[in-house]
């Protein structure tokens, strides 16, 4: 346990860190998700999965080229036949 006060108030800033880390890494799942769902053509869901792969890249969540390739990947699955 975190003894000293600069300590005990890092461990209270990655945990609210974590709270939102976690509800944005949420967002960036379930929109890859909805790629995996959706029809070909959708563009609507390729839009969001974009968005929210692109805020996951700029919010530190994901590196910049893992952002690069699982866009590449929605834009690959959702191509029309």
């Amino acid at each position: 346990m975190a003894i000293t006060k600069s300590a005990k108030k890092a461990l209270r800033q990655s945990k609210r860190k974590k709270v939102f880390n976690d509800a944005h890494k949420a967002v960036l799942k379930t929109a890859l998700k909805n790629v995996r769902r959706a029809e070909k053509g959708d563009k609507t869901t390729l839009a969001a999965a974009y968005k929210a792969i692109d805020k996951a890249a700029k919010r530190g969540l994901i590196k910049k080229n893992t952002a690069a390739r699982r866009k590449a990947k929605a834009s690959r699955a959702l191509r029309p036949a």
